[in-house]
């Protein structure tokens, strides 16, 4: 798609920029070409300057109004096109963050001749304005909507054009191998070194593994950005509730030394190494015959069949019964981490049998902490995240794991081409699918349905 400079013929937009609830500041923002004469009719300077003669990036303090008199304080913060985030003029009134302030001057600045903002409405004119790509925008929201460290600094890479960059390198040399190509097949009489076989395999073999290393670290990556639903699972008394508590570092479950305590399934979220894990902690797991903690006992069974990550945890002072083998059977081949807990007890447990059967295992204090850095370990290794480097650049959208798998299957196909000695024309057709594919990704050839898609997922004022 062509993209539209919005600051010669677009409409000024406004909208709150701050969260929608009590705060130290509030910011109203105003983006297009008329956003200094608007905002000149709700602020009053206190000096003698206007904002219409202020320099870009220079701010004035006054006052905020409409037809009733003064609303609040404000700072008036002025962005001259092109040099804002929009590409377009700028205007941001910062007042103090209380919310029947920030709607009153909202709809004073619409009465001054703003239109209301739509979801991401700020966000996608940056991008028609070419100031930033398609990844770099979507990485806004995933940076708003961080839930930890990790994912923050991803989000970030993103936003600064890590992904863009390993995208553009990919590109490039499948642009490359195109070129060479078409120039040889249509110009045979020029002196165009010959392509071969060989070189286009190498070529197209390198792209392919840089494809596969991409789409590898989406679901990874996935894990940082929304957390896993996980399961803390095991028989009574092993030490599953002490285990919540310290991970949520407070007293979110029941602890006494009577089996069975608890009944029900008591969750919470918490960070653990940077990755957030939706904790459920559940009944023991064991035959009773009371009926309340029976049905207990069946929940936590369907939380372990369908949980993306369980922590199977194991009394190390007590020999392997039924149920913790069970357990084992029950976990399958869903991620899993063998907590061996108590381990600062006399050891009585069959630590082969578990390690023969879970991958990572762990030996654990839930009463003092000992062990909680392995645990985070074992934790970033079954669910891939452990090699993952935030700052490389990942895939973080499904639309962008689409476009990627889409590309891949074209080089995928141009190397099955050459395999089974069909024409370089039908390699050729391959390789500028897969450079297609990925201009969608990067939004250089993007639809005007897929770029409202990706905006409409935004919150107003973004």
């Amino acid at each position: 798609m062509n993209r539209t400079n919005y600051s010669e013929t677009g409409s000024t937009i406004a909208a709150i920029s701050t969260p929608q609830a009590p705060g130290g500041i509030g910011v109203i923002r105003i983006s297009g070409p008329d956003a200094r004469k608007i905002a000149g009719r709700v602020f009053s300077p206190a000096g003698k300057k206007s904002l219409e003669e202020l320099p870009g990036y220079t701010a004035l303090y006054g006052k905020v109004f409409d037809e009733s008199g003064a609303i609040d304080e404000a700072i008036a913060l002025n962005f001259r096109a092109p040099k804002s985030f929009t590409g377009e003029n700028v205007v941001e009134l910062s007042c103090h963050g209380g919310l029947i302030i920030l709607r009153r001057l909202l709809r004073a600045v619409m009465r001054a001749g703003a239109e209301p903002a739509g979801p991401g409405e700020f966000t996608r004119r940056a991008f028609l304005n070419g100031k930033i790509g398609l990844t770099e925008a979507e990485s806004v929201m995933q940076l708003v909507s961080a839930q930890g460290e990790q994912a923050a600094k991803a989000a970030l890479a993103g936003h600064e054009g890590a992904l863009e960059r390993r995208i553009g390198s990919i590109r490039e040399k499948l642009l490359g191998a195109a070129a060479h190509l078409s120039a040889w097949a249509d110009y045979p009489e020029d002196d165009i070194p010959r392509v071969t076989e060989e070189e286009l395999k190498t070529s197209l073999g390198e792209v392919k593994a840089e494809l596969d290393a991409l789409l590898r670290g989406f679901d990874a990556g996935r894990v940082l950005r929304e957390g896993v639903d996980t399961v803390i699972a095991g028989r009574p008394n092993t030490g599953k509730s002490t285990l919540m508590n310290l991970l949520a570092g407070c007293e979110r479950s029941i602890v006494t030394s009577y089996a069975g305590t608890t009944r029900d399934i008591v969750e919470d979220t918490v960070l653990l190494g940077g990755i957030p894990l939706r904790l459920a902690d559940t009944a023991g797991l064991r035959d009773t015959a009371d009926p309340v903690e029976s049905i207990g006992v069946g929940r936590a069974r369907e939380r372990v069949r369908s949980a993306r990550l369980v922590l199977a945890v194991f009394d190390s002072s007590q020999e392997l019964d039924a149920a913790d083998r069970a357990l084992i059977r029950e976990v399958g081949n869903t991620p899993c981490v063998a907590v061996v807990n108590k381990s600062d007890l006399p050891i009585k447990i069959d630590n082969e049998y578990i390690e023969n059967n879970i991958k990572q295992t762990v030996y654990f204090s839930a009463l003092t902490g000992e062990g909680l850095p392995r645990l985070e370990d074992a934790v970033a290794s079954v669910l891939g995240t452990k090699e993952l480097d935030p700052s490389d650049g990942m895939l973080y959208t499904e639309r962008q794991r689409e476009a990627a798998a889409r590309s891949l299957q074209s080089v995928t196909e141009a190397l099955d081409a050459l395999e089974s000695g069909m024409t370089f024309d039908a390699v050729t057709v391959s390789v500028e699918d897969a450079v297609s594919a990925l201009l969608e990704l990067t939004g250089e050839r993007a639809t005007v349905a897929v770029v409202d898609s990706v905006f409409s997922r935004f919150c107003v004022g973004k």
